[in-house]
């Protein structure tokens, strides 16, 4: 009788587990983990959502996330004029016959950039031929026109916002010194009006830090009710300490972008220029510049290049390698959503400085240097600091990797994820 109750349990738990179980269509118009900080959010958050035990569709457009085997990706094939092996080709007549194909080679010959526009009328049409198979539409930022028509499939629609890109258009626009450039900047960042209208249309918006959440709701005019604040996680399998690999002395890291100016990388090469006249360094960029960019010259007027090492891409298992090794981890940026970067290399057990742009001290918090972000005094201040205190680096790196482990974990991000899906179904009944 104990092992007929025994079965009867087990088979209600499995039917409340199923009935619990959403359907999740995951939206992003490029999902490659190496685009950015968006891929990576699409193949973790993805991987996370699985295993609270929900199923999750990608939808996305190239470069195309690297999934895990046991999460279905459906392929949009665009013209993918950005393709860095093919850049800005022609496209065949035939291609040209479809009027989203045309629509986005229009808009790349003009200098615009098109894909969230024409990627979400590809996802609408894909999303038209699923009905029925989905609880929830979550769209990883395109937050396009086309994206905003799946609520007339009466499916509820939410949306990543990570950071306010207004802010990357602004620094950028900054940066260049002659006005046809600023004319450039401004027409590729023309999407920015669609975005904000369409955002403007979502009941609930994710975004990764409350200090995101400040800034979108003012640049697009959204009221700060309408956000739900869900940090990123950190893949603590590949972001590790590896104890057996020794710390190299005065060696500094830094990964990011390194020809986007919000990442800030030429003050911290400004930084190192100076400091390496009184001392011996190492600086060690994970990516790589442009030839003839702004920091490839840059190296060669500040006469570093002898200490400044791009490594390019790199493996996911190299990461740890290479953190291991560093005395020192360094976020340079002007501005961050969240700040990825920080949490990594507080995860690899390493001390971090970085800068208080955006939402960094928020990852940080007192596990770090904070300092103010635009300034290569302040940053040189702070690694000398740091490399004439070896005890300092220690405490650093061990309350780093406490606090990425206690605050940022992708399990915790889907959780609180799951519990958005659930409000958006809710008001849309």
């Amino acid at each position: 009788m104990q092992y007929n109750n025994t079965i009867i349990d087990s088979r209600l738990q499995d039917k409340k587990r199923l009935s619990d179980q959403l359907n999740i269509c995951l939206l992003s118009y490029r999902g490659n983990p190496t685009c950015g900080g968006q891929g990576v959010y699409i193949k973790r958050i993805s991987r996370a959502l699985r295993d609270l035990g929900h199923r999750v569709d990608v939808v996305s457009g190239p470069p195309y996330p690297q999934l895990d085997e046991d999460i279905t990706l459906h392929r949009l094939p665009s013209l993918n004029l950005y393709n860095p092996d093919d850049l800005f080709r022609v496209p065949k007549l035939y291609e040209l016959k479809s009027p989203v194909n045309l629509l986005e080679w229009l808009g790349v010959s003009s200098g615009g950039f098109p894909e969230p526009l024409t990627f979400g009328f590809r996802a609408y049409k894909f999303l038209c031929n699923k009905r029925g198979c989905y609880n929830i539409v979550h769209d990883n930022q395109s937050l396009s026109y086309g994206v905003l028509r799946t609520k007339n499939l009466g499916l509820p629609i939410i949306a990543t916002i990570h950071h306010p890109i207004t802010v990357d258009r602004d620094v950028e626009i900054q940066a260049q010194n002659i006005w046809w450039k600023k004319l450039k900047a401004w027409r590729w960042y023309s999407f920015l009006g669609m975005q904000a209208k369409v955002s403007r249309r979502l009941s609930h918006i994710i975004t990764v830090s409350e200090r995101s959440k400040l800034d979108i709701s003012k640049a697009f005019n959204i009221p700060p009710d309408r956000f739900r604040v869900v940090p990123n996680g950190i893949n603590t399998d590949i972001f590790r300490p590896l104890p057996d690999i020794k710390r190299e002395k005065n060696h500094i890291l830094v990964t990011n972008s390194a020809d986007t100016p919000l990442k800030g990388l030429r003050y911290l090469l400004e930084a190192v220029a100076s400091i390496c006249k009184k001392r011996d360094i190492k600086l060690t960029v994970i990516g790589k510049p442009k030839e003839n960019g702004e920091i490839a010259r840059l190296v060669r007027d500040l006469s570093i290049g002898d200490i400044v090492k791009f490594t390019g891409r790199i493996s996911d298992e190299d990461f740890a390698t290479y953190y291991a090794q560093a005395t020192i981890a360094v976020v340079p940026s002007i501005y961050e959503g969240f700040g990825l970067p920080a949490g990594e290399a507080m995860a690899c057990g390493v001390p971090v400085i970085s800068t208080t742009g955006g939402a960094l001290p928020e990852v940080v918090g007192n596990a770090g240097v904070l300092v103010p972000p635009a300034d290569a005094n302040a940053l040189e201040k702070a690694i000398l600091s740091l490399l004439d205190n070896p005890d300092r680096c220690q405490e650093l790196g061990k309350a780093g990797y406490e606090r990425a482990l206690k605050h940022f974990t992708w399990r915790r991000a889907a959780e609180k994820t799951i519990q958005v899906y659930k409000e958006a179904m809710n008001a849309n009944c």
